[in-house]
């Protein structure tokens, strides 16, 4: 009798979750036929009008992403081969220039080609920026991030939903009155993707969540509609794709296309992925430090550096880039190199996603985080928020509250020092410029050297000086405004360089 009270429910269980199996199969069997997802093998839509945004990389804390103008929009996919090309062309067009602007020329247009060939992917184009490296905003992979996007389509979603083994579920709600189906699919083993279906048999919404070092489960969402007939296939006349919860943060809009063609069935040309494809990324944890002066550091190794300043029985760190996995390895080497001294402080120049998301493992060690005033809101709310990190859980967010002390802000207005009454740190708020509108730069006044982000990369000796921006004109007027006495620059993106270079630069004129 025993076994057959604990079988029963067991058996009712599995009839319950093979009846809303066999639900979620026939809403997805009736959008297919609608929307002629039955039968495809290729797909191909394109647009020339819509927008395209640089995540991470807003011009104030709690802006959206800046936008470029899209002036054509590509993607071609072979389900069968794992196979997808997608092509944006944009330029900034009418929107401001304002914020990190990923390779995109003041003048002139930018292509980028986003290739996916089963297990490989590769980037063409497109400039410094989260493709560039291992981790799209320095969380889930690039690979996956590609693998996830054919999912991430409507008809992709009900080709992988209608796959043998992959149980789909559906959850009927009447959200503002009106019905909608949300089928429910996990795909690469990890990923919770939801579509949510309309009475028309069409999919709105798809949605789920990445990983991310500042947001934490990221929310990941597509929205499709109004749908048109192109031919026998029916496809939605506007894409709007967004990353970041509004609960959270404005910055969250990242791509739309208004779709002028679609088209089912077509040749799809199967690219090879080149040798670069198969070379692996750079990993985060090379480390390779330099000394600049007695007790100062660049600890280096990739294209993004952070400085240690070694005071009588503390360190600050300025800058903790991309995520935790780098920070771990820059925090391990401060203290090899000041031989375990506390790290007091972490100092942020600005809060651009590869410049701040290696910032909540500096907290674990219990440093203080030194920023501009006006970020504070943006880091408490989002990087600091109690969001889910489920999908990459970081040393924070698996500590109890009571191992770790809530985070500390020092607050930049004008100028800012941390001193041990031998050496002197001085932080200096940059007035708002293109680039950001919160920027600190770092001062050693002994030392005579000013450390900065995004502003100037001091060129190799003897190599060509480039020709000045705005960055380095407002880095060179921040200089003058607080009379700083400069002798040698570093930048946290390499080089090291005199000062003499940076007035030479300036006195060219023009600009690049």
């Amino acid at each position: 009798m025993k076994t057959i009270l604990l079988t029963v429910p067991a058996l009712l269980a599995l009839t319950i979750g093979t009846l809303r199996a066999q639900d979620a199969r026939s809403v997805l069997q009736a959008v297919a036929k609608n929307i002629g997802a039955d039968n495809l093998t290729t797909l191909q839509f394109s647009g020339s009008t819509g927008w395209h945004s640089a995540p991470g990389a807003s011009y104030r804390p709690m802006d959206d992403w800046p936008r470029f103008e899209v002036t054509s929009y590509m993607k071609a996919i072979d389900f069968n081969a794992r196979f997808s090309h997608e092509q944006i062309v944009r330029q900034w067009g009418p929107y401001p220039k304002l914020g990190g602007g990923q390779g995109v020329p003041v003048k002139g247009q930018q292509k980028m080609d986003l290739w996916l060939n089963g297990n490989l992917q590769w980037v063409d184009g497109g400039g410094p920026g989260p493709f560039e490296r291992e981790g799209y905003m320095d969380g889930v992979s690039n690979l996956e991030l590609r693998q996830l996007d054919l999912v991430m389509l409507p008809h992709g979603f009900i080709k992988a939903a209608l796959a043998p083994g992959a149980n789909p579920t559906a959850v009927k709600s009447r959200p503002k009155g009106r019905a909608v189906t949300y089928i429910t699919i996990t795909a690469l083993g990890k990923y919770r993707v939801t579509a949510t279906v309309n009475e028309r048999n069409e999919i709105e919404f798809i949605q789920t969540h990445i990983a991310n070092p500042v947001f934490g489960d990221m929310l990941y969402e597509t929205r499709y509609g109004p749908y048109k007939q192109y031919g026998a296939l029916k496809f939605p006349s506007v894409l709007h794709h967004h990353e970041g919860d509004t609960r959270l943060s404005p910055a969250h809009n990242v791509l739309e296309v208004q779709v002028s063609s679609a088209q089912a069935n077509a040749p799809v040309q199967i690219v090879a992925p080149p040798e670069s494809a198969k070379t692996p990324f750079e990993p985060l944890t090379r480390v390779e430090s330099q000394k600049i002066a007695d007790g100062v550091w660049y600890v280096g190794g990739i294209r993004h550096g952070s400085v240690a300043v070694e005071f009588r029985d503390f360190v600050a760190v300025i800058e903790a880039p991309l995520n935790e996995t780098r920070s771990i390895a820059v925090i391990d080497e401060v203290y090899r190199l000041a031989q375990n001294k506390p790290i007091r402080y972490l100092v942020n120049t600005h809060h651009h996603f590869d410049h701040s998301g290696g910032m909540r493992a500096y907290v674990v060690e219990g440093a203080a985080i030194v920023t501009h005033h006006l970020n504070r809101e943006f880091f408490e709310k989002v990087m600091f928020s109690p969001a889910p990190r489920t999908l990459e859980p970081d040393r924070l967010s698996v500590l109890n509250p009571d191992q770790v002390r809530t985070p500390v802000f020092e607050l930049v207005n004008q100028k800012y020092s941390i001193s041990d009454g031998t050496r002197t740190l001085d932080l200096y708020v940059v007035p708002p410029f293109d680039h950001a509108a919160t920027m600190l730069i770092a001062y050693l006044p002994r030392e005579r050297i000013v450390v900065n982000a995004d502003m100037y990369t001091p060129p190799k000796k003897g190599a060509q000086l480039p020709r000045p921006n705005e960055s380095i004109r407002m880095l060179m007027q921040t200089i003058q405004g607080f009379g700083l006495d400069v002798a040698q620059h570093v930048g946290l993106h390499g080089g090291i360089g005199p000062h003499e270079d940076l007035v030479k630069i300036v006195g060219q004129g023009g600009t690049n």
